[in-house]
């Protein structure tokens, strides 16, 4: 299949949901004759009322003129009958998320629309392939996975078939660029690319609640304040609903045929089983009212006591290259290992490793990572059972000079935000390693699909690829479970990167 020009493409909206009415004024106000069709024709009529009540909005904001509205509205039709699409050339589908039901929706297009009309899904996780089996021409079936509210959400997931030729998945990717989105290209896999890599940002989560490391509240405030995220992942699973959050973690785990990285938390089961979704049923991880507000957790410090200790800093701390400017530690001695030393107390940048288990002579500290240590308010710590009440307070203390507050959870191997993003991060390798979609698509779908602050990839070379390798290594050598086992593609990447480096030092050596 050639490269289409869709620029002027006919198309049906089928399924006139928030998703699909949303599709459907994309295709509109970029000037394609759109036709809706849906079995629920008072459904639809209920859509087109709220579409023009929407444009009606966006008018009065200021967002475009009457005569836009007016053109945008007058390119949109209700079909009646299936049949009635007959003559479009590009079919976009977002009825219910069931197999069987997208299939045979297919099958009956098939036989109606002409043999080249291309069939879109808007599937979020079913596999594409799958659904073009059984119909004839089955190469004209592709995923364009929308995020809800679809006019609002830059990315657009475009899903290639096990024989959808990529020439079609160029053509899509053009048009959306039309439409002014992001389109990234993914191969169709259990969750693409969004639904897959975005797994540990909600399962650490819960493993850390599970093994009483924290309090939800506290560990939500942790992962926005230190990691930069929009949300935290307990009020963003109260937000997308925690029983289809839940669905959702089961639908991959049983399409990768249970592998130990998607496996569900009985944690999450015990929330939907409840009936506590969230925002939905106005309980969840958080209590909310009429207004959908809640009581996030506020950092109070009760530090007294001023700072008065012996510190000495040793390594280069790469890792937080604005942290020792912050405190005023500019020198440093040579060391491999980074340490401040703040008394008998060595506080350390974690590396995935436990506190208890691997520091038994020496009291120890452990810190997590944080994004932006020049403006950090708060920084998440950890000791082992060596430290007590007098030392903590002493690090509570030097943390406080400069206006940082100490969130103190138990022993939990890289603690909070380090532990999710070297798992974000590796579950990107594990979809590079098997061809899934490129590092740029990657690092912009999780970056315009979910809100983080940077891909993963981003974070790997802020990081460092060691250092991620180190931390999952600690980690599966501490849990000895294939979830926190690091990717061969992180692997040779690492090598990859110490090879360079040894051939540059070697050149550099003969020069000499």
């Amino acid at each position: 299949m050639n490269n289409l020009d869709l620029s002027h493409a006919k198309i049906a909206v089928i399924g006139s949901g928030t998703m699909g009415i949303g599709i459907a004024q994309l295709a509109m106000v970029n000037g394609h004759s759109t036709v809706l069709y849906d079995l629920d024709r008072e459904k639809t009529k209920k859509a087109v009322e709220g579409l023009r009540q929407t444009f009606a909005k966006l008018v009065e904001k200021g967002k475009i003129i009457d005569k836009q509205a007016e053109q945008a509205l007058s390119r949109l039709t209700i079909a009646d009958r299936i049949e009635d699409l007959a003559d479009v050339e590009l079919v976009i589908e977002a009825v219910v998320e069931k197999l069987e039901v997208k299939q045979s929706l297919f099958q009956q297009l098939a036989e109606i629309c002409r043999d080249h009309t291309i069939f879109a899904s808007n599937t979020s996780s079913i596999s594409v392939t799958a659904i073009a089996a059984g119909i004839s021409h089955p190469e004209r079936m592709v995923g364009l996975h929308f995020f809800n509210p679809a006019p609002l959400m830059k990315l657009v997931e475009i899903v290639q078939g096990l024989k959808t030729p990529i020439d079609l998945c160029q053509s899509l990717k053009s048009l959306m660029l039309a439409w002014h989105k992001i389109p990234v290209l993914t191969k169709s896999t259990p969750g693409f690319i969004v639904n897959r890599i975005a797994r540990p940002f909600y399962a650490e989560a819960f493993r850390a609640l599970q093994e009483q490391v924290t309090t939800y509240d506290q560990l939500d405030y942790a992962l926005k304040q230190c990691g930069g995220f929009a949300m935290g992942p307990c009020e963003l699973m109260d937000l997308i609903g925690q029983d289809v959050n839940f669905s959702v973690t089961q639908s991959v785990y049983e399409a990768f045929f249970y592998e130990p990285r998607y496996r569900p938390s009985l944690l999450q089961k015990e929330l939907v089983d409840a009936g506590t979704w969230g925002r939905k049923s106005k309980q969840g991880f958080y209590h909310y009212d009429e207004k959908n507000q809640y009581l996030t957790f506020q950092p109070q410090t009760n530090v007294t006591q001023s700072f008065h200790a012996d510190v000495q800093v040793k390594g280069t701390w790469a890792q937080c290259p604005h942290l020792l400017e912050r405190l005023g530690l500019s020198r440093a001695l040579a060391s491999n290992e980074n340490i401040i030393q703040i008394d008998d107390i060595d506080l350390r940048l974690s590396q995935g490793e436990s506190a208890n288990l691997q520091y038994l002579s020496r009291k120890t500290v452990l810190m997590d990572w944080h994004h932006d240590f020049a403006q950090a308010q708060a920084i998440v710590l950890s000791h082992n059972h060596l430290c007590q009440a007098d030392d903590l307070a002493k690090i509570e203390a030097f943390f406080a000079q400069y206006q940082m507050y100490v969130i103190w959870v138990t022993d939990h191997p890289a603690l909070l935000t380090l532990r999710t993003i070297v798992l974000l991060i590796n579950e990107a390798c594990e979809a590079s390693l098997h061809g899934i979609a490129s590092m740029e698509d990657i690092d912009n779908a999780m970056r315009y699909g979910v809100n983080y602050p940077k891909g993963p990839y981003q974070w790997m070379m802020q990081l460092g690829a060691e250092y991620v390798l180190a931390t999952l290594n600690n980690l599966y050598a501490l849990y000895g479970e294939e979830k926190y086992r690091a990717s061969l593609y992180l692997k040779q990447y690492v090598a990859k990167q110490q090879s360079v480096t040894a051939g540059s030092s070697k050149n550099l050596t003969k020069c000499a």
